[in-house]
């Protein structure tokens, strides 16, 4: 019988652990997600921490950090990856500078997701996830053709939806990740409300306007 794999937690990673786990209970709590779907991880080194798949987010210990290695061989854990690892995976491959990715089935932003090709850009926030977030065809969960589609969606982004399924984001920490999320999101349910009314049709922004926001946002918060 192969020997559980426990090794002991460095501190980075213990860490990166508890952050995951608080951001994976945070999803739940803002209702980007409902009981154990969607999911979180972190990338520490060459090791990616995920959440498990099945496991209620409130029920992890320390004792449950998972891990896998880029090439998605696990390394850290006895319990299962999440299922959507392939896509997680994919964003750490394709961008040497991701740290952090989540996803999530956020209801507005799945309900976009039904209803066009890609979110109109209704808000400058659009910017801070590199221009109108697209959204990747329908494919089932966990597979690789998901993954594919979504690395074509997040082509210059930061973020994009998942047709019937939900969000992607990722960022250079779990906080910046996250908060892309909660934007994306937000932006949506911006979007439904406005163009929910009769008669009426939301004013978008132009590719100019956009650009202009892109700019002003690289000197945007405090400098170090």
């Amino acid at each position: 019988m192969t020997p559980p794999l426990r090794p002991p937690l460095t501190p980075s990673l213990a860490s990166a652990w508890d952050e995951l786990v608080a951001a994976a209970r945070r999803t739940v709590a803002d209702g980007l997600v409902v009981g154990t779907s969607g999911n979180v991880s972190v990338r520490v080194g060459d090791t990616v921490l995920v959440t498990p798949s099945g496991v209620p987010y409130d029920r992890l210990t320390p004792d449950d950090a998972t891990g896998v290695g880029l090439d998605g061989r696990q390394v850290l854990g006895t319990l299962v990856p999440t299922s959507e690892l392939p896509m997680h995976l994919a964003v750490y491959r394709a961008d040497p500078g991701a740290r952090a990715v989540v996803h999530t089935h956020a209801v507005h932003a799945t309900a976009v997701s039904l209803l066009v090709p890609e979110l109109p850009p209704v808000h400058y926030m659009t910017a801070a996830l590199g221009g109108p977030v697209r959204v990747a065809p329908y494919a089932a969960y966990g597979t690789d053709e998901l993954a594919r589609g979504m690395l074509d969606a997040l082509a210059d982004r930061t973020g994009c939806l998942l047709r019937n399924h939900g969000t992607i984001t990722y960022g250079t920490s779990l906080d910046q990740a996250y908060d892309r999320t909660a934007q994306l999101e937000w932006m949506c349910r911006l979007w439904l409300t406005a163009a929910s009314v009769p008669g009426r049709t939301p004013s978008l922004l132009t590719e100019a306007q956009l650009t202009e926001v892109s700019e002003r946002l690289r000197g945007y918060g405090q400098r170090s």
